[in-house]
């Protein structure tokens, strides 16, 4: 029994950490058409994140945007989980 339990919370883990990956990607992808028209990607990837996961780090290169999140631990006490996301836009218009 104690083991199902252990598995089903590194299960549980793991889907709130590919939930917050899912969440960093639509954050860093909204951060870069706002930094491609010249606003504030910082704040554009903060409102693009649930409350769960600010505050984000958002570093921005060129037309490309990174997002790192820190995944919140189901129990108490576990190391939360980083996880990281990052989009581009094309300059010259293709993507």
């Amino acid at each position: 029994m104690p083991l199902l339990l252990v598995g089903a919370l590194a299960l549980a883990q793991g889907v709130v950490a590919g939930w917050a990956l899912l969440s960093a990607g639509e954050a860093a992808r909204s951060a870069a058409r706002i930094a491609h028209v010249g606003g504030d990607a910082d704040e554009a990837a903060d409102r693009a994140l649930p409350d769960a996961l600010e505050p984000a780090e958002t570093s921005v290169e060129a037309s490309s945007v990174e997002v790192e999140v820190r995944a919140p631990a189901i129990l108490p006490g576990m190391p939360r989980i980083s996880v990281r996301a990052s989009a581009a836009l094309d300059p010259e218009g293709g993507g």
